[in-house]
């Protein structure tokens, strides 16, 4: 391209002149590509310097295929029309060859109509209904690893060790202009809206950020700014101290800084002193990533920067019930090992013996009764719950400043503890949810009962009833009800209304919400059940949270059941209520952490 060889390039999804290795200078050489196309799903930094932009159909709206990790081949099969007038690579390079007016279908069709055999229609048919093309996995490949490890390279007079990493919400930057993730909290650091610089409490020492100050802007919802200085380049980011990393390493997300694609949020949800341009969000890294050191290198530094103090969206405190460690006294998460379980498996729960104490006659639930038992020994922490309850249940994004004074929405939240020497601490993960609690604080200081026990169990929000006086979020002692302080829910946008569960209720302005347990999943699946005239099976019923997690650390059912895996879980010796001395009765309760560390490789 810089040479002029190049007269017309169509590039095929992608970014690259937002993404590509800094030392390429991608969009300099773009420019001189007379004619230049880019197919993507959005207008982003590629478009805009391109002479033609084809709007790209999403991989849901358009025939095609692919191949697994092991080669098996399968097609891809259309859920939907494409919205907005599409078109497939398969329909752009036709076009290209001489075939303008053949679909992606009749293409994918023609494709394997000669591998089908004699009878293509039956086989065709056949891979649609299995979803792979039988016994069309690749040959395995022998091969040998090398035991000659490269020498060390150069040291460098700097001891900082860069690590840039893509980030673990929006990825290499192609989900930017997603806001459920730029508002979920990044594992570990729970900072949203943002990249930042992680470095150890050493390292922050070393550059005079002393722990003492450190507390105090955190205190404020603030952090201090940093220039990070590598191979010639200077970027200026906010710095975060996270206990357990490498002392003289830093560690950096990409991702960030999208000028062309990123998340729009509402003025009215953008804090003062923010960027002027709502959509740049965090900090481009891309312009410190070269192509032979993709994921950083040695030499790096990092010089305090003589500015005022940065504003920072950070959860971790939020809704907080537990600001102690966890061996604290109210016991927020029970941890102990596998062998301390096998002398006693009522030890790591010692003292919870819950308290039953109550003026009132227990109630007989003779139908269903739902519950939920989460184990935080598997919970990695990777927010999934978080965001299947946010599409699941149309909960609304609220910006960076709403976020800084509490108000996220989400009905779900992930607390992380450690425990330890702030070195090398252990980690520890807690799904809160609403605990549907048998003994609800929240009901009976509701002056208009839009909160109220269903017969099944359920703490249920009546969202047209709710004048918004907060005394149930106030009288909740596990802090897991969410307030419309404004309109946070854009009602006007036609592109956002298909993206909503028809199924659950569009939250207004000054109506309290929370977690429902998926309700309308329950009645969905007591419905089905009812036209068979039987019950409903246990695991018929499964939460958003529950489906989305990977480690299947949430099992949600019906107690009343005595063989479902949640009545199951609630007589383990490892089980235990959160908050148990209050009396409230949870409905969701949890197991505790059993550890079995290797002692000849436990540090």
């Amino acid at each position: 391209m810089n040479a002029g060889a190049v007269k017309a390039l169509v590039i095929l999804g992608g970014n690259p002149v937002f993404d590509a290795p800094a030392d390429f200078n991608f969009a300099n050489a773009f420019k001189k590509v007379p004619f230049r196309v880019h197919s993507s799903l959005y207008y982003d930094e590629t478009s805009m310097l391109s002479h033609w932009h084809i709007p790209e159909t999403h991989y849901l709206e358009s025939w095609s295929d692919l191949r697994a990790h092991d080669g098996t081949i399968s097609i891809v099969q259309p859920l939907i029309a494409p919205l907005y007038n599409g078109r497939s690579q398969h329909e752009i390079l036709g076009a290209l060859i001489g075939g303008l007016d053949v679909s992606p279908y009749d293409q994918v069709r023609r494709n394997w109509a000669s591998k089908g055999g004699a009878n293509f229609e039956q086989a065709w048919r056949q891979w649609l209904n299995d979803g792979v093309i039988a016994g069309s996995a690749l040959p395995p490949r022998s091969a040998s690893a090398s035991m000659n490890v490269p020498a060390p390279g150069p040291r460098h007079a700097a001891p900082i060790e860069l690590s840039l990493k893509p980030d673990p919400t929006i990825y290499d930057g192609r989900f930017a202009n997603n806001g459920w993730l730029q508002e979920l909290p990044k594992p570990q650091t729970k900072i949203t809206w943002d990249n930042v610089l992680l470095v150890s409490p050493k390292t922050a020492r070393d550059m005079d950020y002393d722990d003492k100050e450190r507390e105090a802007l955190v205190n404020e919802r603030h952090t201090i700014l940093v220039d990070l200085k590598y191979r010639g380049e200077s970027l200026r980011v906010p710095l975060w101290v996270i206990p357990g990393h490498p002392d003289g390493a830093a560690t950096l997300h990409f991702g960030s800084g999208r000028k062309r694609g990123s998340v729009h949020v509402p003025e009215q949800m953008i804090g003062e002193g923010e960027s002027p341009d709502p959509r740049v969000v965090g900090v481009n890294v891309y312009p410190i990533r070269f192509s032979d050191a993709l994921s950083g290198g040695g030499g790096a530094q990092i010089v305090r920067a003589n500015e005022p103090a940065y504003p920072i969206a950070c959860t971790q405190e939020h809704q907080s019930i537990n600001v102690s460690d966890i061996g604290g006294d109210r016991k927020i998460i029970h941890a102990g090992t596998f062998e301390e379980y096998q002398k006693n498996p009522r030890a790591i729960v010692e003292g919870e013996e819950p308290n039953s104490e109550t003026m009132y006659p227990p109630y007989a639930y003779k139908g269903h009764a739902w519950a939920m038992v989460i184990d935080p020994s598997v919970c990695t922490g990777c927010n999934g719950c978080v965001i299947a309850c946010v599409s699941e249940n149309n909960i609304a994004i609220v910006g960076k400043d709403q976020v800084q004074r509490e108000r996220e929405m989400h009905w779900l939240r992930i607390d992380r503890y450690y425990r330890g020497a702030v070195e090398n601490p252990e980690v520890f993960h807690q799904p809160v949810p609403c605990m549907q609690c048998e003994v609800a604080p929240c009901e009976p200081v509701c002056p208009v009962e839009a909160t109220s026990h269903s017969s099944e169990g359920l703490n249920d929000m009546t969202y047209n009833r709710c004048v918004g006086t907060k005394y149930c979020q106030n009288n909740c002692p596990y802090k897991v009800r969410r307030f419309n302080f404004y309109f946070y829910s854009d009602y006007d946008t036609p592109a956002l209304k298909p993206m909503r569960n028809p199924d659950v209720t569009v939250r207004s302005r000054g109506v309290m919400e929370k977690c429902t347990y998926c309700v309308q999943r329950i009645n969905e699946a007591k419905i089905n059940a009812e036209k068979e005239n039987r019950r409903v099976r246990d695991g018929e019923v499964t939460t958003a949270c529950q489906q989305a997690c990977p480690t299947e650390a949430i099992v949600f059912g019906d107690m009343n059941d005595a063989d479902s895996r949640v009545a199951k879980l609630k007589k383990e010796p490892a089980h235990y209520a959160l908050l148990a001395e209050l009396n409230t009765r949870p409905r969701t309760t949890y197991l505790g952490v059993i550890r079995n560390p290797n002692p000849e490789i436990k540090s």
